[in-house]
């Protein structure tokens, strides 16, 4: 079971350096989608959930400095690593000041950066703490909590719930969903993403009939809703 699903996005124009990531990643388990200006990195980062987002500074359109701070002003706080031949102390303070999480300078070891994304998952995963209604998940320790008791969730359906958590609100396909939780070489039926959703409804839901959290998108998916 694959329960360290991320997905993150990475923002680079230089092609060599966006392959070379990307290949990188990929071979570390993580889902990872790419732009090659700013201007398609902060659509891309708008319009879906990520666990983090990797950005060059030095790119055509907007800048990974314009594209951070714009982000930060609409209250994204995906986690952002930033990538820059920038070296010079100044710059990496505006960078974190206008509110990344960390910078990297070019040339970079693979290694390092390696471990600077799952430094940044890790930050990420530890404050994996939600509420709703009257129910409480926690990450840390798989549990949840209804009125303060346990809720006998299988360890399956609290993958499912939790992906649904982090994904901010972003409709998750069923095939999304599949992947997240079983990996890419689970060949059970969409089908089963729907009686799971249905059991997370009938254990959290206030009205399990008439769900105000866990959600339907037809023809699209499922979606949480705070």
């Amino acid at each position: 079971m694959n329960t360290t699903y991320y997905r993150i996005l990475v923002v680079e124009d230089d092609a060599s350096i966006l392959l070379g990531l990307k290949m990188n990643l990929e071979t570390q388990g993580y889902e990872v989608v790419t732009a090659v200006d700013g201007c398609e990195g902060l659509e891309k980062a708008r319009s879906g959930a990520w666990d983090l987002i990797i950005a060059d500074i030095m790119m055509p359109k907007m800048n990974g400095y314009e594209m951070v701070a714009t982000l930060r002003n609409e209250d994204n706080r995906t986690p952002v690593l930033i990538l820059s031949a920038r070296t010079a102390e100044e710059d990496m303070i505006m960078g974190l000041d206008l509110g990344a999480d960390d910078y990297v300078t070019k040339p970079f070891s693979v290694r390092e950066l390696l471990a600077r994304v799952r430094a940044s998952l890790r930050r990420k995963e530890q404050s994996g703490r939600w509420s709703f209604d009257t129910v409480d998940v926690c990450l840390s320790t798989r549990e949840v909590l209804r009125d303060g008791s346990i809720v006998d969730l299988t360890p399956t359906e609290f993958d499912v719930l939790v992906l649904l958590l982090r994904a901010d609100g972003a409709v998750l396909t069923r095939e999304r969903i599949m992947i997240g939780v079983w990996g890419e070489d689970h060949y059970g039926t969409k089908r089963t993403i729907d009686n799971f959703l249905a059991q997370l409804r009938s254990k959290l839901e206030l009205d399990p009939a008439n769900p105000k959290r866990l959600l339907t998108v037809r023809g699209a998916g499922y979606r949480f809703v705070e």
